[in-house]
């Protein structure tokens, strides 16, 4: 049985882009040399390890059951190496991230510039996605460590209170709703929203808020960051649902009006959330470490809930 761990990190990559033209792009090799070195894995290991369908490459029984060790030793050989490397040059390593959009915007991206400049040989893939889907990438390996919003009932992932933060109504300081300090959500649905990118967790929440309540969402255009976002709420295109700290530096200044919303779901505990079944490498065990004690951050689990 020989194969090397260029051809389980292939047929990782291959497994989770279900292309074997993208995974081999993934680990920098050609599409003739990722066939050659799979053909050379499944002989290895004596089984078909993926099924070709006309939409990619879907893995057979035994291939799942080889995904999931081949998860495993990957990630204690990133361990290994980061325990080991930290002796002579320090961490050194990749994390990858999934958060939701709160929190990532109003509380992991600046902390990630403070470590990155901290420790400059450790990378990090950062993706938001939705709190559904956070836990279970991090329950299955795809992803190492999780931001999201609400409580985590899955018995795979570790979880741990991060920050804590609240969702809030932007306008601009002339907007009739400015005038009250807290609102019901449904009278700010009478008026045009600025809004993330459709698949944006923000706007996808924002949706599905409007649509428990039966209300109509008029989403007047749709913007890449949160940045946009206010800025066109300042110059008074629309009003907006966004995170409180993302808005509060320019609600303070007088910009915009944060205006608190009176429904309990607006409150947003956010967790982070890690895997049960491994150790994390040292790398990214301190970057974890640099996210929870973050001074910004440990604030919030300090203050009064939202709404208080």
């Amino acid at each position: 049985m020989r194969y090397e761990l260029t051809d389980l990190r292939l047929f990782r990559a291959i497994a989770e882009a279900e292309s074997l033209s993208t995974g081999a792009s993934a680990v920098f090799i050609t599409a003739s040399s990722a066939s050659y070195r799979l053909k050379n894995l499944e002989h290895a290991m004596g089984t078909a390890l993926f099924t070709r369908t006309a939409r990619g490459m879907r893995l057979t029984p035994a291939g799942e059951v080889l995904l999931t060790h081949v998860r495993e030793l990957l990630a204690g050989v990133d361990r290994m190496h980061g325990d080991v490397s930290r002796f002579s040059q320090g961490l050194k390593g990749s994390v990858r991230l999934w958060a939701n959009s709160s929190s990532l915007n109003g509380f992991i991206l600046p902390s990630v510039s403070r470590f990155l400049l901290a420790h400059p040989d450790v990378n990090l893939d950062l993706e938001e996605r939705l709190s559904g889907a956070i836990a279970e990438g991090v329950a299955t390996g795809e992803v190492d460590v999780g931001v999201l919003a609400g409580e985590v009932s899955d018995s795979r992932v570790r979880s741990v209170r991060y920050a804590v933060d609240e969702l809030v109504v932007v306008t601009p300081i002339d907007h009739p709703l400015a005038r009250h300090p807290e609102i019901r959500f449904g009278a700010a649905l009478e008026f045009d929203f600025i809004c993330m990118s459709r698949t944006s967790s923000n706007y996808l929440f924002l949706a599905e808020v409007a649509k428990r309540d039966r209300q109509t969402l008029n989403a007047r255009l749709h913007v890449h960051s949160f940045n946009a976002v206010l800025h066109l709420v300042e110059t008074g295109v629309g009003v907006s649902l966004v995170p409180l700290s993302v808005a509060r530096p320019m609600a303070e200044s007088g910009r915009v009006a944060a205006l608190r919303i009176l429904e309990p779901w607006a409150a947003r505990e956010l967790h982070l959330v890690t895997s049960v079944d491994a150790a994390l490498p040292s790398f990214t065990a301190a970057f974890v470490d640099f996210l929870l004690t973050d001074p910004r951050v440990v604030a919030t689990r300090q203050a009064a809930p939202p709404g208080a």
